[in-house]
Order: structure tokens, then C-alpha cells, then sequence
């Protein structure tokens, strides 16, 4: 791994920013998102700039291993050796002329080599200079070629790890693996939930068509409640999320409150809260009626629950802190009419929005934490009704995280079994797509809806 062996400046321009960002991202070992944000509102670069600055992290970091090997036929030393930051400026600058056509090569250049000669010496100017030009004469040289092996022409041209590849090849195919895998390199949609409570999704959409005058807005294709929506500014200062109307919530995650079917005067059960999106939409879906305990391991991310519950208008989440594992012991002498687990996972069903996930989650993390999703599942079957219903659902695509922990689950709990009225609950859409909504689950892949991954499966006792 690189590592920077000096202190950078404070950036200036979009570029030094996405440089410092990944640098310390990988020193760190940090999230890109909480990285990026925190530099960012450390600087006052312009709109143009800020937007400049997150494609250039969010795409380096997309295309990582495929930019190492271009780098790799064109620096003549292993680039382990580079100082981090160099190494990072390199990435940043290929990136640039490989993947985004509306930057002027000799800006990318020139800049590339500004930076080099601000933040290091004469020697590493003439370094960045002469890499940089000679990937300018000689681009076929930066050309996957088309006689690799199967797994890795995918790894290399839609930059992912081998291991990853492989695995999804097994799992889905070849041709659903690459597509999601292209699918994860595509600049997430920004995706809104109008909050039943105070409008429906059509005021929602006329709501923001007339507060941001080019937004562009429409109704998802699979979640009932959800807008797709893009040029809209800033969330937090559209005046429709400022008065509790809508929140922000991805189209597949949505459906998870669907899955679970939530009556008003239920007592459900959220198992896994934070920041609470699932929380507040079962609530609305409830109309406010009935309890919604919303549990979570982490402290500070209670305020979160409450502070989303609060601006939405909810009155029936209660927040407890509180371990999944050990709800039980928590809540006992309580039981519950649905029960949502919304594991902790892998998220690579998120990768779009967090590229650098891919490059941080290795196999033996799904095995490890499919432990932890299979304790907290066995707990939610102590803890609901006779008559109730638990929906387990991830933001993952492993299948030991999803299918495969299911049916371990049903294997040694022969009381319970997938409910396949699961599928009278979803969208007509996911029904065509997906035949297993009948046996009571679904799995969906990035690039079928331009959504996360999502697996999402209701369970109920056998009468």
C-alpha cells in the first residue's frame, strides 16, 4: 500500500483536493464518503470545483486497479515505491485522460505537474511530466487487451477485484457479472421518499419542480413512494426536505418496508435502526399508528433515528440502544407483529456509491459477518408473535449473506418457513423480474433497476 511520507498543504484547486483525499483515505484507511465531506467543508471551492473534485475521488477510487495497471506500463519503478501522494496525483491525472473526455489533456498535464512541483521537488515534476506525456504518445498502451482470461478482462475493464469477479461469475453468470460490474462504476441517482404522511408522490414531484426550477424529477419505476431526481441542489437546503416531505432513501431499500406489510396499530420491531430510514417509512406506511421500536448498537446514531423521525413528522419510533444480538434480554416480555433485520453486511450492493468498499471487503468478511447476521436473525424469532412475520434483508449480493443464510436458518428452525405472499406485497415490476418473489425472496443486482443490491425475504411460522 502507498503510503505518504510527508504532510501535504492545505488543497487549493478541485485536483490537490482529490489528491489529499485519497492519500489520506488510504493512510487512514478511512470511508471515502466521511473523507471527501470533511475536506470539503474545510475549503471554499466554487460549485463547479466541489462537483469536479468528488468525481475525480469517486472515480479514482471506481477505477483503482485498472489505473494501477495503466500506470504500471508506463512508470518504470513498482509503484508501491511512489510516495502515496504521487502515486495518488498519477491515478488522478490518468484517470482524467482515460475516463473523462471534457478535460483538456494539456490541463491535466499541466496541473498534474504543478502540483508535483508544489508539494514535492524538481525530480518528481520531471517524473509526473515525462509519464504523463508518453501516456499522451503512446495511449494504446493503456489498452486492456482482448486475449486476457475471462476473469481478468471483467477485473481489469470494469475494475473490481479478481477474487470478486470470480465469485459473481459462479453465483450469477457471466453476462449478469459483467453488467454489474459496469453497472457499479455509473454515478449513483440521488432518490427521494415522499413521506405518506403529508403528500402523496405526485405533490412531492410538483412540490420540487416548482422550488428548483431545472430540477429534473420523476417517479421511480419500482418503489411506490420513490422520485428519481437530478440537478436539485444541495439536499438539506431544498425547502421539500427541510419541512419533512420527503427523505432520502435508495429505490430498493424503500421496498423493504413494503416487504414487511405493516399495519396501523402494529408493534414492530427494527432491529438493526440507523440512521432510520426503514424505521420512519414502516411508521408512515403505518400512518402513525401503533409502535415502532427502533434498535441500534451505536449511540450516536440514535440522535440520527430521532432527528429523522422528528423532521418527518413521526410520533410512534421509539429509538433503544441496545445489540441486535442480545435483543431478547432487551425487550423481554415483549413481542412483536413484524420484525425488520436489516443486517449489518458487506454492502457491496452499494458499491456505486462507495466504490471504495470493493477494495476493503475480501472473502473472509462475508463469512465472518454472516455470524453476526445469523445470531440476530435467531434472536427476532424469539422475539415475534405467533402469528407475525420477520423480513431479513441486506445491501449485499453474497450469497452466504443472503440465500445461503436463509436457508441454514430454515434448516435448523423447521418451525418457519418463507412466506411466498411476499410477492403480493411488491410492485408489479419486481414481480415480473424476479419468479423467487413467490418462494418468498428476491435478489436484486445493481444494473437491473439502477438500484443498490438488495436482498430482501419475508419469513412466517408454519400454522
Amino acid at each position: 500500500m502507498s503510503k505518504r511520507r510527508k504532510s501535504l498543504p492545505a488543497p487549493a484547486t478541485a485536483r490537490q483536493l482529490a489528491v489529499r483525499v485519497l492519500t489520506d483515505i488510504e493512510e487512514k484507511q478511512a470511508y471515502s464518503n466521511l473523507e471527501l465531506k470533511s475536506a470539503l467543508g474545510q475549503t471554499k471551492l466554487s460549485r463547479r470545483d466541489t462537483g469536479l473534485a468528488t468525481e475525480l475521488v469517486y472515480g479514482t477510487l471506481s477505477r483503482l486497479n485498472t489505473l494501477d495497471w495503466m500506470l504500471e506500463q508506463f512508470v518504470t519503478q513498482p509503484l508501491h515505491k511512489l510516495e502515496g501522494w504521487v502515486h495518488n496525483l498519477l491515478r488522478v491525472s490518468f484517470y482524467q485522460l482515460s475516463y473523462l473526455e471534457r478535460v483538456p489533456d494539456r490541463a491535466v498535464v499541466h496541473e498534474a505537474v504543478e502540483i508535483a512541483k508544489a508539494w514535492g521537488h524538481k525530480g518528481i515534476a520531471g517524473m509526473v511530466n515525462g509519464v504523463l506525456r508518453s501516456r499522451l504518445r503512446e495511449p494504446e498502451k493503456a489498452v486492456i487487451p482482448d486475449n486476457l482470461p475471462l476473469v481478468s478482462r471483467i477485473s481489469l475493464t470494469h475494475s473490481h477485484p479478481e477474487w470478486m469477479v470470480a465469485e459473481w461469475i459462479q453465483l450469477y453468470g457471466e453476462a449478469e457479472t459483467e453488467a454489474m460490474c459496469a453497472a457499479n462504476n455509473l454515478p449513483p441517482v440521488m432518490s427521494l421518499r415522499a413521506n405518506a404522511l403529508r403528500v402523496t408522490r405526485d405533490e412531492l414531484i410538483a412540490q420540487i419542480s416548482k422550488q428548483v426550477t431545472d430540477a429534473e424529477i420523476e417517479p421511480s419505476a419500482v418503489a411506490p413512494e420513490g422520485v428519481v431526481a437530478s440537478d436539485i441542489g444541495n439536499i438539506a437546503e431544498l425547502p421539500a426536505y427541510a419541512s419533512g416531505s420527503c427523505t432520502v432513501q435508495d429505490e430498493s431499500s424503500m421496498l423493504v418496508a413494503r416487504a414487511l406489510a405493516p399495519e396501523a396499530g402494529m408493534k414492530v420491531l427494527d432491529m438493526c435502526a440507523a440512521p432510520g430510514g426503514k424505521a420512519t417509512h414502516i411508521a408512515e406506511l403505518m400512518k402513525n399508528k401503533g409502535e415502532v421500536t427502533a434498535l441500534d448498537v451505536h449511540p450516536h446514531k440514535i440522535r440520527l433515528i430521532e432527528e429523522n423521525a422528528f423532521r418527518l413528522g413521526i410520533s410512534i419510533v421509539e429509538s433503544r440502544k441496545g445489540d441486535a444480538r442480545n435483543a431478547d434480554e432487551l425487550l423481554a416480555g415483549r413481542t412483536f407483529d413484524r420484525i425488520l433485520v436489516d443486517a449489518p453486511c458487506t454492502g457491496l450492493g452499494v458499491i456505486r456509491r462507495k466504490p471504495d468498499i470493493k477494495w476493503h471487503k475480501w472473502q473472509r468478511d462475508a463469512a465472518a459477518i454472516s455470524n453476526i447476521q445469523y445470531e440476530i436473525l435467531c434472536t427476532a424469532a424469539r422475539l415475534v408473535s405467533p402469528n407475525g412475520k420477520i423480513v431479513y434483508s441486506t445491501c449485499t449480493v453474497q450469497s452466504e449473506e443472503n440465500e445461503r443464510l436463509i436457508r441454514r436458518f430454515l434448516t435448523e428452525h423447521t418451525e418457519w418457513e418463507l412466506d411466498g405472499t411476499l410477492a403480493q406485497d411488491m410492485p408489479d415490476a419486481l414481480k415480473e423480474k424476479y419468479a423467487t418473489l413467490f418462494d418468498g425472496y428476491m435478489q436484486i443486482l445493481p444494473h437491473h433497476f439502477d438500484t443498490d443490491g438488495f436482498f430482501i425475504s419475508r419469513l412466517k411460522m408454519k400454522q
